[in-house]
């Protein structure tokens, strides 16, 4: 037993090691540009080995620009589309996690019905929907792996309440802003302006940014469809929507 108390109480000093270690970095952000972030990281390197096997097919865009240099219509498109209540919470909307597990559970278990009706048909897995704020999806992308686990999945809400206690609300969104995946490759809001519109972030019109948030929970499958009649819809609706986003 003292054993185990032994192990135990090493386990919880490295775990809360570990998130010192991040709030370092978190702390280190409010006056630091963060050069890349885990999921950048980790696509580097997938794109590298996807690139040596086609003969050097190699793509990557990324540029940190200041929050000034990107278009306040990308701004308020980003929180219109991904999260209309950014501005308001404290990092994370428990009601919208409830909801999400709500519709995963009852997604899944339409799955397994139509497995059932249809056994010689392969089995499809239900999509996933998540409940995440812009805040907990950059403490993702910034720190964490891409692995589904509860572990991650705590350790994200974690890190979220450290960005909100650390950094402000303009701070997280143009970390967001210029970190974020908008293709294979293609990462923040200046590298998608020249791959898209061929401009620079700054002189993205409404439309255009709304095109672009619109792209951002899906980021390859829609650089693949640009004539997408789903995309000009949707981007549409969020045109519509921003004027109601008010920016700090």
């Amino acid at each position: 037993m003292r054993s185990l108390g032994r192990w135990l109480l090493w386990l919880l000093l490295a775990g809360a090691a570990l998130q010192l270690f991040f709030l370092a970095r978190i702390a280190l952000m409010a006056v630091v540009d963060p050069q890349s972030t885990a999921f950048q990281r980790s696509e580097a390197w997938r794109i590298a080995v996807k690139s040596a096997r086609r003969d050097g097919d190699w793509r990557w865009r990324q540029q940190w620009v200041d929050g000034g240099q990107i278009s306040p219509h990308l701004w308020r498109a980003v929180v219109a589309s991904e999260d209309a209540g950014f501005f308001q919470h404290r990092g994370i909307e428990w009601e919208a996690i409830q909801q999400a597990r709500q519709k995963n559970e009852r997604r899944q278990e339409l799955a397994e019905r139509r497995a059932a009706q249809n056994p010689d048909r392969p089995a499809r897995e239900a999509k996933v929907v998540g409940g995440s704020t812009i805040t907990q999806q950059l403490a993702k992308n910034l720190l964490l792996s891409g692995e589904r686990t509860l572990l991650r999945k705590g350790q994200e809400l974690v890190l979220s309440l450290m960005l909100e206690l650390v950094l402000d609300k303009r701070r997280i969104l143009e970390i967001y802003l210029n970190s974020v995946e908008w293709g294979e490759g293609v990462f923040g809001a200046e590298a998608a302006a020249q791959r898209y519109f061929n401009k620079p972030a700054s002189r993205l019109t409404a439309y255009e940014a709304a095109r672009l948030a619109v792209m951002l929970p899906s980021p390859k499958f829609f650089e693949t469809r640009p004539g997408s009649a789903y995309l000009a819809r949707r981007a549409g609706t969020i045109a519509a929507r921003m004027g109601e986003v008010r920016l700090p």
